[in-house]
């Protein structure tokens, strides 16, 4: 290992060297071509001031030959005698000379023949560059944990540096699910999921899925050459309600596949004949059918059953109880999933139940179901259900419906998960483990989980809370 350490040192120096002379060879490029490019700013002035010169040396020469003439007639007037035409000759001169072009020119260079604008002075550049080093290794980011935050299935992260670092180019985070409390293990995790080329302190992980418990996340800074060390993990809590579809208990016209449902009407050929006799008629909506019926006790699955707590030890809903359940139960705490039906869905009810319904029982339709039933049959209802009872909602039907569910405080709330209006409230007290309940004629079912309860769904629950009068005639009922 020793020499395998050797080698590497060798090989990381050759390659530290490398790129030493790549940094020089790139500097020295940049000096050559800034040198040529200011020598060349020189010569251009002083090829401009030559011309600017010559130019006007030019016309003081043609000004001085076209003056020949007039030169003859002042050598010729100084041999006058008579004052008077001595002083014509005078006046005649000065004519001369005024309109002349040479008169008008004037000695003085146009240009000046100094060049110290063009001179320059690498004091500090030297300095600069003498105080060139080895690019240092960014320290590790310090995240602050009292400022990190989880909610509506997002994570923000914020951290800072332990001093001021100019040369810091850019953040890594990474972070990775897991559910084991504190540090991060080693062994059998997750992978890190890497967001790069962050350049602010703080970042925020958005659309998350809460399948785990807990998140690890760390952060380390890069500056232009090397990135640093990573920062002191830590581990935040992403507790949120996480369930699937429970296939082995579905009606065998339901095809379900982890959180998807979707009417079968080829499957269940084998079931009992009752059910052949029930769907007849398949023009009618079996689950509007059943509401015209008695009230009669619906069949019970036997209680002594030693495998009823279980997961897929429940019969198979049968008859019109076109019924699928989550395989996970609600037994304390406040819980929150979607539901999205298709366009082209029938009728679907969205609830809960106790964990040991009838195989025949209907979402609603008994004292242990608590349920929202949309129907699309011919017109669109839209009503509450508990215990047999319905109260028809005055309100449009969302595409997407959000449950809520506190089993301490005995509420059930159903809201429209893209606005997080409320659409409906059951109180009461729960006695008994609650299961997500779904039940679904003609269409499909996608069921979100592993979601939080949302910011505006506490907020409106903490309003709801506050005021009296709020419950509706369905509420209340055990």
């Amino acid at each position: 290992m020793l020499n395998h350490t050797i080698s590497n040192v060798q090989v990381n120096s050759s390659n530290a060297i490398s790129e030493l002379d790549e940094e020089f060879d790139g500097l020295y490029s940049v000096l050559h071509e800034m040198k040529g490019s200011m020598a060349n700013t020189i010569q251009q002035e002083e090829a401009r001031k030559i011309q600017a010169l010559q130019d006007q040396l030019s016309q003081c020469s043609h000004a001085l030959e076209s003056s020949e003439e007039l030169l003859e007639i002042a050598v010729q007037s100084l041999d006058i005698k008579n004052p008077a035409k001595l002083l014509e000759a005078a006046r005649q001169i000065k004519d001369s000379v005024t309109v002349a072009s040479a008169f008008r020119l004037s000695l003085k260079p146009k240009v000046s023949d100094s060049m110290a604008h063009l001179m320059v002075d690498f004091t500090l550049e030297k300095r600069m560059l003498q105080a060139v080093k080895f690019l240092p290794v960014p320290k590790a980011p310090e995240i602050d944990v009292a400022a990190c935050m989880v909610a509506d299935n997002c994570v923000t992260v914020s951290w800072r540096m332990p001093e001021e670092d100019p040369r810091i180019d850019h953040f890594v985070l990474e972070y990775r699910k897991t559910n084991f409390d504190g540090l991060p293990r080693l062994k059998g995790e997750q992978h890190w999921e890497v967001i790069n080329y962050i350049k602010a302190t703080q970042y925020t992980l958005s659309g998350l899925k809460f399948d785990t418990k807990y998140m690890n996340l760390r952060v380390q800074a890069c500056n232009k050459a090397v990135a640093g060390e990573y920062s002191d993990p830590i581990t935040l809590e992403t507790k949120a309600f996480l369930f699937s579809l429970d296939s082995t208990s579905s009606h065998l016209n339901l095809k379900v596949e982890d959180t998807f449902v979707e009417w079968d009407p080829t499957g269940g050929k084998g079931q009992e004949k009752i059910k052949g006799k029930e769907n007849k008629n398949s023009g009618q909506n079996p689950l509007l059918k059943s509401n015209r019926r008695s009230n009669a006790a619906s069949p019970k699955r036997a209680t002594n059953s030693p495998r009823a707590s279980a997961r897929g030890s429940r019969d198979r809903f049968a008859g019109e109880s076109y019924t699928v359940l989550g395989d996970t139960a609600v037994e304390s705490g406040q819980h929150y999933w979607e539901v999205r039906a298709q366009k082209d869905c029938k009728s679907y009810s969205v609830g809960v139940t106790y964990r040991n319904p009838g195989k025949f029982d209907q979402l609603g339709k008994t004292n242990s179901s608590w349920c929202i039933h949309i129907n699309n049959w011919l017109q669109t209802t839209f009503s509450a259900k508990h215990n047999n009872k319905a109260k028809t909602l005055d309100i449009p039907v969302p595409d997407r419906i959000g449950v809520y569910c506190d089993f301490d405080g005995g509420q059930l709330s159903f809201y429209n998960a893209n606005s997080k209006a409320l659409l409906h409230t059951f109180r009461t007290k729960f006695t008994q483990p609650l299961l997500p309940g779904f039940m679904i004629w003609c269409g499909g079912l996608t069921v979100s989980t592993g979601l939080q309860v949302p910011s505006a769904v506490k907020t409106l629950q903490k309003s709801e809370n506050g005021l009296s009068g709020s419950t509706s005639s369905l509420n209340n009922v055990a």
